[in-house]
């Protein structure tokens, strides 16, 4: 199977899931397979709440229509223009997946299989719906990849290289286990906002996506807010207040009333809409439904500060970092915890 075969085997998969970026899932004429895969996804894509209580049928769409930009044809071919994965000796790797929002570990086993190698994927329970009948799709279309997708429930055994996502907890964990390995070890990443003061409406309405997009679970929501000394945040809070509808989500708001609650009993000081509160705070991880935030006096000290901080940061957002509202809608070239998956798996 050539690079080419693989490619446009995800191009196809790429136009499957582009049924299901709305809601209800709009049924296209022209994709393959579709009569075996259509309804099957239609009823995961609408039950997957009842699995994960946080993959409400909108989240899985927005996943679904972002990966079906992603795997575009000409996104394949500028993400994979700068690697040489023709004539790659076939490798075993482990994908150990995480599962805080949906479709998370999928751009691990598409960057596996894109490079020839077969990937031996230990899912989330969390997330252990979706991507198998996405990979039946995939070699339904490419029945070549029917040996390379190997699901692990048991130990994992046979492999060549390891790429593991979890939290810093696990990554201990994992990077004993796996010492022996060529690995990629991923850890607990938060991502932040960067306000001057100057932002636009429309600018702090986009952040709002970067905060509850996936409930605020995901390690490219944005947690925390660096904002100038003496900002005010009732542009912020008005701009934001289209996103209120997120209290209506049972897990959120009892997320929101466990944590004001205990933020209130240890006297902390807290500024609140009604559906998010705002907390200052130096730490980077807040819980669901709050972010926190810190001043900062000068742009080169909070910009020393954040190089220094590269290692806990996923995404910073902000005038002179990534646009607002984009850090949830990654290209196949910006990489977890900024580690290339793709020449980590061509130079094996």
């Amino acid at each position: 199977m050539t690079l080419h075969d693989r490619k446009q085997a995800f191009v196809t998969l790429g136009k499957f899931l582009g049924q299901f970026a709305t809601l209800p899932p709009q049924k296209a004429h022209d994709v393959s397979e579709n009569d075996a895969f259509f309804e099957p996804m239609s009823v995961l894509v609408e039950r997957a709440i009842h699995h994960n209580g946080w993959f409400t049928p909108e989240q899985v769409a927005f996943a679904c229509g972002s990966w079906h930009e992603a795997l575009a044809t000409d996104n394949l071919d500028k993400w994979l223009a700068p690697y040489q994965l023709e004539d790659l000796s076939p490798r075993k790797i482990a994908l150990i997946l995480a599962g805080n929002i949906p479709l998370v570990g999928f751009h691990d086993l598409v960057s596996v299989l894109i490079a020839g190698h077969t990937a031996l994927v230990r899912l989330s329970s969390n997330d252990n719906q979706i991507v198998p009948l996405l990979t039946r799709y995939l070699t339904a279309v490419e029945p070549r990849f029917a040996d390379r997708i190997v699901f692990v429930d048991s130990k994992l055994e046979g492999y060549d290289a390891v790429i593991a996502t979890g939290s810093d907890n696990t990554a201990r964990y994992f990077e004993y286990y796996f010492r022996n390995k060529p690995a990629i070890i991923r850890k607990n990443r938060n991502s932040v906002a960067v306000l001057d003061g100057t932002e636009s409406k429309e600018e702090l309405f986009a952040l709002g996506d970067d905060i509850f997009r996936y409930f605020g679970l995901g390690c490219r929501n944005v947690s925390k807010l660096f904002v100038p000394e003496g900002y005010d945040f009732k542009d912020f809070f008005e701009a934001i207040f289209p996103y209120g509808s997120v209290i209506q989500y049972e897990k959120y708001a009892n997320n929101y009333d466990y944590n004001k609650a205990v933020f209130l009993m240890s006297n902390f000081k807290l500024t609140d809409n009604g559906f998010l509160t705002l907390k200052e705070d130096v730490s980077y991880a807040s819980p669901i439904s709050s972010v926190f935030y810190e001043y900062y006096s000068t742009r080169e000290t909070l910009a020393v500060r954040l190089v220094g901080d590269a290692d806990r940061l996923q995404c910073v957002v902000g005038h002179g970092y990534l646009p607002f509202g984009k850090t949830q809608r990654p290209e196949l070239w910006d990489y977890a915890d900024n580690v290339d998956t793709l020449a980590f798996l061509s130079g094996l």
